[in-house]
């Protein structure tokens, strides 16, 4: 039978058998008193049952009809409303934290997942015999520069070497950095990298708005090699739409507002289910947070959500699922926040090489300026993939010699 597993962690001053039950109840066919409305044929089909327990761990399995879901319009909105919906309101609860999710065939194959994943976005940017980590960065300041001056920053840092550009996720169209004319200047210089280097480099352009087609559509006109949407703001409904009508450049997943719905451990949503629901959608590379730097997180949680978005096995209840989740493409992992080229190889030896090291701070904020910055990044990935230490590659190396002083 087809259905839809969720793990939640619960604390209630109910007994956790019971406190499951009315998440159950209050997410398919219950409500708060009986109505005279509601079949016992109704309940046989579309009620949701709890299935599993733990009380050392305090979660519970709920399994929710395949039925109760409306895949062809309501689709992970929908699904969300069901799995993540009035459950956090429950004056019962006083903590509720979905943990995980779990889905059937017939439910995976509704999506298209992306277009691109890990190898279509190594052959776009020739790693795909090298299989080194891809060097990313952020445009710096988050917003402030014209479309030529942020031209400028993308060009510094794709001929120092790195692989990806994004604008940040506060930035879109604002009146000093028109969205047409920031694309059309970064995308000439990206070609000037290309012209003097024959290396690609992607840059992601925020079009995260009301109207998202209408506004990719703009960036493609201008020359956009990479789009960004901010997926918690603009929904997963957003960027399944952005996915399957831009086919042809990849979709970078900025997760702003993710700690809203994931910090506490105690309520919320893990962002383990969200790296799933975005993988479904169609992002090609997303932000999993890092494990070192300024917003590292707990090593299990980030090798957890990796494991899912990049890997060819999924979690479920009764044990792992298929080579490659149905045929939907892995995902690129982007770890971001705090990092510089001093923190490379721990990272790597941490999360392995199919990751993006995104350094905003530690590129930019490199004592000889952005080109010097994107070449330590990149010299610090280069002595990883040969096995050298970062000190032994900075005796020849200036600019990662001098990052590791700043830095270390």
């Amino acid at each position: 039978m087809e259905e839809v597993i969720a793990k939640y962690q619960i604390r209630s001053g109910l007994p956790l058998e019971e406190a499951a039950k009315r998440i159950a109840e209050e997410e398919s066919t219950g409500t708060w008193t009986h109505v005279s409305t509601t079949t016992k044929s109704i309940e046989k089909k579309y009620s949701a049952r709890v299935v599993a327990i733990d009380r050392e761990k305090h979660t519970a399995e709920i399994c929710y009809p395949y039925a109760d879901f409306d895949l062809k319009t309501g689709g992970i909105p929908q699904a969300l409303s069901i799995i993540a919906g009035n459950l956090f309101g429950l004056g019962s609860l006083e903590g509720v934290r979905l943990l995980d999710v779990s889905f059937p065939k017939d439910f995976v194959k509704q999506f298209d997942g992306p277009n691109f994943g890990i190898d279509g976005v190594r052959k776009l940017l020739g790693t795909s015999k090298e299989k080194r980590p891809h060097v990313g960065t952020i445009i710096k300041p988050k917003i402030g520069l014209s479309p030529k001056q942020t031209a400028e920053v993308a060009f510094e840092a794709a001929i120092g070497g790195v692989d990806f550009i994004k604008d940040d996720e506060t930035l879109v169209d604002q009146s000093f950095c028109s969205l047409e004319k920031r694309v059309n200047a970064v995308i000439n210089r990206m070609d000037e990298v290309k012209d003097e280097t024959g290396k690609n480099v992607l840059y992601a352009c925020n079009v995260t708005s009301t109207d998202i087609v209408k506004t990719a559509e703009r960036a493609m006109k201008a020359g956009a090699n990479c789009l960004m949407v901010d997926v918690l703001t603009c929904g997963f409904g957003s960027l399944q739409i952005l996915s399957e009508k831009f086919r042809k450049v990849p979709i970078h997943v900025h997760r702003t507002m993710h700690a809203a719905i994931d910090r506490s451990k105690d309520f919320g949503i893990d962002f383990l289910v969200l790296a799933k629901l975005i993988r479904l959608a169609g992002g090609d590379q997303v932000h999993i947070g890092s494990v070192v730097g300024k917003m590292e997180g707990d090593l299990r949680d980030v090798r957890a959500i990796e494991e899912t978005i990049e890997h060819s096995v999924i979690k479920k209840h009764t044990g792992l699922l298929g080579s490659n989740w149905y045929g939907i493409k892995p995902v690129f992992a982007v770890c971001s926040g705090g990092l510089h080229p001093g923190l490379v190889p721990e990272l790597v030896k941490l999360l392995g090489k199919d990751i993006v090291i995104q350094a905003g701070g530690g590129i930019h904020g490199h004592p000889f300026g952005t080109r010097a910055g994107a070449k330590a990044m990149r010299q610090s990935v280069d002595a990883v993939m040969k096995g050298i230490s970062l000190r032994e590659y900075a005796r020849d190396h200036v600019e990662l010699a001098k990052a590791l002083e700043k830095w270390h």
